[in-house]
């Protein structure tokens, strides 16, 4: 009797247990990330940024992998513009974006949530073809020039021509990728464009009108987001995969991995020579920050007001309730990196 009232006692207490105890978070099968952006002929590859280093080096398929998550990446070449077209049908859960797209897409409804920033600052160069006599972009008014539509480019090429007081009505702007672009300065078919000078001006095919360095408001930060239904559900994997992705943006802002993100960045089909000249005068650390800091937010505010300045966008689009830095936060902490990166204030000055 003894034995089986225990056995019936521990029986109940077992049980009490189980159902007292909290659930197992839930986990999916998949993790599925968009990047803006593609190499050469569309190659699924691409460069530029810590994030580019974390997916050639494949630091979030090993952090899933013993989970059995399946981590997918798609590089799109159609850019900002397609990977809002995959986001809208349900077939990603996180995405890489310029400000354009980023911003078109929350205007027209799309949710989701900022978590990171990609990096930010970067040379501009205006860039004509070699016979061209044109001095200044103002030289090329009603030529053709090429821009990528949709992307961060169209809105960094409005920015630019404003500055010069032009505007795109000013020029034949038709819609080129960067890589058809970079053919058509080659061949003549555009008057200019925006775009990296060395490797095209070492074949004599292209040559710089324009280089400003030391801007940091022209060219805007990039953002990786995640979808407000997979974040609402898996919030724990979200914590995860920002560890690994802040852990590759450490490992990329150190200056002995300078010549190793380089070459790496080679796998896209770009030339090793304008990387290494891109980013010569600039500190990694610099360019490689993933804070969402006081600089990252006025920055995409502004650019917020220019899509509406410049007729891109139609509804309006808030900023403050659409950053979520926890989960930044978080990893920072934990992995005691509160203070490697230095944040911006608004006007682009350290924060002592």
């Amino acid at each position: 009797m003894k034995k089986l009232f225990y056995g019936l006692l521990g029986a109940l207490g077992l049980g009490l247990g189980l159902a007292n105890a909290a659930p197992a978070a839930e986990s999916p099968q998949e993790l599925r990330i968009a990047i803006s952006s593609a190499g050469v002929g569309g190659k699924p590859k691409f460069g530029g940024s810590w994030l580019a280093n974390v997916h050639l080096k494949r630091w979030v398929e090993e952090e899933f992998e013993k989970d059995g998550i399946k981590v997918i990446w798609y590089l799109f070449p159609g850019a900002g513009p397609a990977t809002n077209e995959a986001f809208s049908n349900k077939k990603v859960d996180f995405g890489f974006h310029g400000d354009l797209p980023l911003i078109v897409g929350r205007s027209t409804g799309l949710k989701h949530k900022i978590i990171l920033s990609t990096g930010r600052f970067a040379p501009l160069y205006f860039v004509v073809p070699s016979g061209s006599t044109a001095k200044t972009i103002a030289d090329l008014k009603g030529q053709k020039i090429g821009s990528f539509k949709g992307t961060s480019q169209q809105l960094l090429l409005n920015r630019l021509l404003k500055r010069h007081g032009l505007a795109e009505k000013d020029f034949r702007v038709i819609n080129q990728d960067s890589y058809a672009a970079r053919t058509s300065l080659a061949t003549g078919d555009i008057g200019g464009t925006i775009t990296s000078p060395w490797s095209l001006e070492a074949r004599g095919v292209a040559k710089r009108i324009l280089e400003i360095r030391d801007d940091k408001f022209l060219h805007t930060p990039g953002t990786l987001w995640v979808g407000e239904e997979f974040e609402a559900k898996y919030p724990h994997i979200v914590q995860r995969l920002v560890n690994v992705l802040v852990k590759g943006a450490h490992w990329s802002s150190q200056e002995e991995n300078r010549e190793e993100q380089f070459r790496l960045w080679t796998q896209s089909g770009n030339q090793y020579a304008d990387y290494k000249n891109d980013w010569s005068t600039y500190a990694l650390k610099d360019r490689h920050s993933p804070l969402l800091d006081e600089y990252y937010v006025n920055i995409i505010k502004n650019s917020v007001a220019e899509c509406k300045e410049f007729k891109l966008i139609r509804n309006d689009v808030t900023v403050d309730d659409w950053i979520e830095p926890k989960y930044l936060h978080a990893a920072l902490k934990e992995l005691g990196l509160e203070n490697f990166w230095t944040p911006l204030d608004k006007e682009a000055n350290p924060v002592k």
